[in-house]
């Protein structure tokens, strides 16, 4: 299954499973500057949007779940390239609904990472690792977590489970199969393509308010007071979405297989900064709403070390926060009509939502 790296995807036969999401749009849109030979996204649109879908001759749009054994037998046998990017969107639902995450998260990993270990042209399989799953849980000042972090058994949530376990899994199928497996631990992604209430309804207002960042770009664009939990002490790894494509595509076409690259920007930002750059950023004169920690989470301070990254991969974030949320801000503005329409296709379950119609 092994071969020398290649610069590109260019006449590559690519499989990105989640590639309508947020993340997997902006690296099928990455991937297709290089003229793949053949793209095809699967995704059950589960957390996903249609206007996500890139048109491109190159594209063949699987919808579906990656555990459907028809999607499954018509894998091309002959793929060089595979990304696992589905997920069960989130830390809320997952608590609120655990089997479901099991489902579409642990159980994706597993008939996906069985599918592939047959297919001996494939160059790179990369996994969508949570670099949350490992952090440190600490309010008493972080340092940076290196991919050799020890990895606790006690865990916040069904999601941070269900991404060890995807981790493992692909362990598994690299040791026992030779499947080239390469694990991408995620930092907090935010930027263009993050569509609030994009997909299904999931059991809860989660649904709709996703990750910190486009809930309070959303909220700050319509002078609300941005719900800063616990004085804002936590501290998050942002890093913008394009950036997460680049480092994604370098692990495909850089990363050894069986190891692990933390793609984030290595600089720690407390939820307080971010609440009031974005409120500075879009306008909004509105006082911060200072709100109780939420009684699962004891996530804290954590950032990533971003030294194996750079030094393996040659990949190291460029955009910076400031510039990543003023394009993101400028984002949200342009398709605000098509966030409301995904936001109101769950106002039956979140009537809040209903003040923006």
């Amino acid at each position: 299954m092994k071969s020398s790296p290649l610069a590109n995807f260019t006449d590559q036969n690519v499989l990105v499973v989640g590639g309508a999401g947020f993340v997997g749009s902006n690296l099928v849109r990455l991937i297709l500057r290089d003229k793949p030979r053949k793209l095809t996204i699967v995704d059950s649109f589960l957390s996903a949007d249609p206007m996500n879908v890139h048109a491109d001759p190159a594209v063949r749009l699987v919808a579906g779940s990656i555990t459907n054994e028809r999607i499954l037998s018509e894998i091309d046998d002959d793929l060089d390239y595979a990304y696992h990017l589905a997920c069960f969107h989130g830390n809320q639902s997952s608590i609120h609904d655990p089997l479901m995450d099991h489902e579409n998260n642990t159980l994706t990993s597993l008939k996906l990472f069985d599918r592939l270990k047959d297919i001996r042209t494939l160059k790179k399989v990369v996994y969508s690792a949570a670099g949350c799953a490992v952090a440190t849980k600490t309010f008493d000042g972080a340092s940076a977590t290196t991919e050799d972090a020890p990895v606790s058994l006690y865990h916040d949530s069904p999601y941070s489970i269900s991404k060890l376990i995807g981790e493992m899994y692909g362990n598994y199928y690299f040791t026992r199969f030779g499947m080239p497996f390469v694990k991408a631990r995620f930092q907090n992604v935010y930027g263009p393509g993050e569509i609030l209430g994009a997909g299904r309804w999931r059991g809860t207002p989660a649904t709709v308010w996703r990750n910190v960042t486009p809930t309070f770009i959303w909220k700050s664009l319509h002078r609300e007071a941005l719900p800063v939990e616990n004085g804002g002490v936590a501290t998050r790894d942002f890093i913008f979405v394009e950036d997460m494509a680049r480092g994604l595509k370098a692990c495909a076409l850089k990363g050894d297989p069986g190891e692990i690259y933390n793609l984030g920007s290595g600089v720690e930002i407390s939820i307080r900064e971010l609440a009031e750059r974005i409120n500075r950023l879009t306008g909004n004169a509105t006082p911060i709403a200072l709100t109780p920690a939420r009684d699962w989470d004891r996530s804290g301070q954590r950032f990533a070390a971003t030294n194996k990254a750079r030094e393996k991969l040659g990949f190291l974030a460029e955009v910076d926060h400031e510039e990543g949320i003023r394009r993101t801000v400028e984002w949200t503005r342009a398709n605000k009509e098509a966030i409301t329409r995904s936001m109101m296709s769950h106002a039956f379950f979140v009537p809040d939502v209903r003040q923006y119609a």
